[in-house]
This record gives C-alpha cells, structure tokens and sequence, in this order.
C-alpha cells in the first residue's frame, strides 16, 4: 500500500484540503500522480523513438519516411566544392580521324591558302557486337596398331563454353554491378545476342568466384597488415537466417566476411591476428579493443542530436552542447586547434559531462558513454593516417547493403563465398581509382590456363 505523505507539488489544491482528505483517497492520489509521471516519461521514450531519423540515430537514411525527410539547407552551389579536382572527358586514342576545314567565310570567299587546327571535338561510338562463336568438332578413330578407340579433348579454357571475358563480362555484370542472375539474362539476350539460362549463368558466376580466390586471400593478407582499420558490420540473410556481413577497410584495401555472429568470435574471425589502431562505432565489442581505437564522431554527433530534439528541455539543453562540442571536435580534422582552444574544448566537455555523469536519464546516460569513450574521442587529433569517423567502413559496405535489399542475401555457403570475394575485389579497386574488369579477365585466363593470377597490384600498397 502506497505511503500517505506530504501534498504533492503537482496537485493544485491547498495543504488545508489535502489534510482533509480521506488517506485512502490520499494513498489513490499519489499512486495516480506517480503512474501519470511514469507512463509519461515512457511516452516521451516512445515518441523519440518513433520520431527517429538517419540524422539523429544509427538507422540508415533509406528507412527515413518520405513524407518527414527534412529538406537541406542550400548552403553553396551545386557541384564540385571549391579546389575539387575536376573529370573531364579523356580523349582517347583515334580509330579514325576526320579533317573538318572552313568552306565559305562570312564575307563568301571560298579559298583560304593557309590553315591550322584549333580544336578536336572527341565522338565516340559503340562498334555493332558481333560475338565470336568457335565450333570444337571432336573426331575419334580406331587405332590401326592396338585397335583402340582415340578421341580428342578439349583443354579446360574450351570445355567452359564461354570465353575469359564473356565469363568476366558476367561476373562484372553480376558481381561489380549487382544484377540479379534474370537481369544478367536479359543484358546477353538484348546486348550480345547470346542465349543463356540463369543455370549457365550460375555456373559461369561460380568460376569467376574460384577466379578471384586468390585476388580475396591476398587482399585479407594486407587488410590484417595495416596500421590502421575500419570495420563495421551489417546484416545478411543466408535462405532467411540472420547473419552478418562484416567489413575490414583501409585506405588500400577492404576485405570482407560474412560470418553467421555478431559477436567477440566473428570479430575474431575477421582480424584473425591483426594488430593495430581500429576505427569503429561503440558496438562493445569494439569498445573492449585494448589497442588505440577511434570512437566514430558521427555516430556520436547523430545521438547528440537526438537528444536536442527531445520535449524534455534539461535533456534538450544537454544534447546541444554535447553536439557543439563534437562537432567541434569533428572539424578539428581539417583545422587543429592551437594550446588555448584545446584547453578550453577540453574544460566545456569535461564539466559538461561531470554535470550530467549523475542523472538517470538519457543525458547520464549519454555521459557516461563520452566518459568511458575518452581516451578514443581524439585518437585522430594524435596519429597520423587516422580519421574521426568511420565512414570509410560504411561506405565500403553500402553496396552490400543495396545488394541485401534487391536479392534478401544468399542462398547457399557458396553464395556467401561469392559476395565475400566480388565485394573485396570490387571495393579494392575503388580505392586503387582501377577498373574492375580487366583484373577479371586476367583471373579467369590464369584460371583456365591452371596459372597463378598477377597480385602484384594488390601487394603495392
């Protein structure tokens, strides 16, 4: 039974009529006052939760509702930002080249004896594609000597059906591009006017995936090599059973795992004996890494503003500084601060979070987390090579994600192997700025050939 105590603060009635209460309906009172505070504050949890967006959470921006999406603020004008280097068309060695000269002047002369050129105006074209089609006639004979049947074979690069690059150009297709097997059908009917069924193309796909076997182990090799990391996870699905895709990235390579946990072990199946500087967000694992490690601003920046925009104003107030001090914080990656404004960042944060670090709401909680991050908030500001956030891991792992969304994952172990390789090979040569298909090509030539591919590009880092 609740305890009759003194008026409550929130009741709008005199001491004089609380007195005069009956305590039963005194004891009714103060339980009602305590279940309006409670389911109050559970309402105020809920609608902050509801009312979630990309920008104020970890929820990527593609479950951000179309009818809430805040319209940006047109800050500077579009394109390139200002010492951007520009992409300009690359003229490309001629096939052919046309002299264009002057016929007729203004002032109708015809003739001009002397004439130089002023400029090159660049077409390109797609020739007609004609495929190459070989007919292998296989004959047998009886051998005169011994009497036995003697029959020609086909080498392994014949027996396949399709050449190294219509193989590479499938693989491109479905791979690097991410195309599901009916589209990759539809390209070579409609492009190449090939007749292929989705079996063949899984077959095909299947020895682009043993192709790039060796690209994948050497990739992971220099991934566990590096000084400094960026991992990050995200969901997969293998036949509707919940695994994850994990990603080990740096400014050389990016490797990836799907491993069935989320968890120390995947972790630990990912770095395998990889020591160095990790950049990640605040999963716990992550946090328990007993070698430097940059906390992700971002992440942080995106919860601070949650908090701002809470009804609750003590929790409001909060979020706004935490998320100027950050932000702050965040721009110091371009533009170190000098002794006095460190000193003076570093005093707003630390009474900042010692003036929260007691609460019981979400601003304590919030707190509590700067606090135990501490030592990984400017781990950027110390290293060299080290970033605040750990966008370069999200944003090797985007085009996993997208291919997660249109296919609902894999839907075997072998699967699974094929965009653990295709993604490593695919992201690497992104940040090598190399193109992806004739790495392929040269895979599935050494192959069929029984040959070792070249890696010498992915070892120069």
């Amino acid at each position: 039974m609740v305890e009759v105590g003194p008026l409550p603060e929130d009741l709008k009635i005199t001491d004089e009529d609380w007195q005069k209460t009956p305590p039963n309906i005194r004891r009714l009172v103060i339980y009602l006052l305590e279940e309006i505070a409670r389911l109050t504050k559970r309402i105020e949890e809920l609608e902050a939760k509801l009312n979630q967006r990309s920008d104020t959470s970890h929820r990527p921006p593609s479950t951000d509702s179309p009818f809430t999406k805040r319209k940006r603020k047109k800050k500077r004008k579009a394109g390139g930002k200002k010492g951007h280097q520009g992409c300009r068309q690359a003229m490309l060695a001629p096939t052919d080249t046309v002299d264009l000269k002057p016929e007729r002047c203004s002032c109708g002369n015809t003739e001009f004896p002397e004439i130089e050129p002023y400029h090159t105006h660049q077409r390109i074209e797609l020739p007609e594609i004609r495929m190459e089609v070989i007919h292998y006639v296989l004959y047998q004979g009886r051998c005169p000597r011994c009497g036995n049947l003697a029959k020609a074979h086909l080498t392994p690069d014949e027996t396949s059906g399709y050449g190294p690059r219509l193989t590479a150009f499938i693989g491109e297709v479905a791979g690097i591009q991410g195309n599901s097997r009916t589209t990759v059908k539809e390209v070579c009917s409609s492009v190449l006017g090939i007749p292929i069924s989705r079996g063949g193309i899984q077959k095909v796909i299947d020895r682009v995936a043993e192709a790039i076997r060796p690209h994948y182990e050497a990739i992971g090799r220099l991934a566990r090599r590096a000084r400094v990391n960026y991992i990050d996870e995200t969901s997969w699905f293998l036949n509707g059973t919940l695994m994850w895709l994990w990603a080990m990235v740096n400014t050389t390579v990016a490797y990836f795992k799907v491993h069935p946990k989320r968890s120390k072990e995947a972790f630990a199946a990912l770095i395998e004996d990889w020591v160095g500087i990790l950049v990640s967000d605040g999963y716990t694992v992550y946090q328990r890494w007993v070698e430097l490690r940059q906390t992700c601003l971002a992440h942080l920046i995106r919860e601070a503003r949650g908090l701002s925009e809470r009804k609750n104003p003590e929790i409001a107030a909060f979020g706004r500084r935490a998320l100027a001090e950050l932000q702050r914080l965040c721009s110091m990656a371009h533009a170190p601060p000098n002794v006095g404004k460190w000193r003076a960042f570093y005093a707003r944060l630390s009474r900042l979070i010692s003036q929260h670090h007691d609460r019981e709401d979400e601003a304590g909680k919030f707190s509590r987390r700067l606090l135990s991050e501490m030592d990984s908030l400017w781990v950027f500001l110390e290293v060299e090579g080290v970033e605040p956030t750990n966008n370069r891991a999200e944003r090797a792992l985007r085009f996993g994600v997208l291919w997660r969304k249109r296919s609902q994952g894999t839907a075997s172990d072998k699967g699974n192997r094929w965009v653990e390789r295709i993604l490593s090979l695919k992201q690497t040569c992104r940040l090598r700025s190399m193109p992806t298909f004739p790495v392929l090509v040269e895979a599935v030539e050494s192959y069929f050939k029984g040959q070792t591919p070249n890696l010498a590009w992915i070892e120069q880092a």
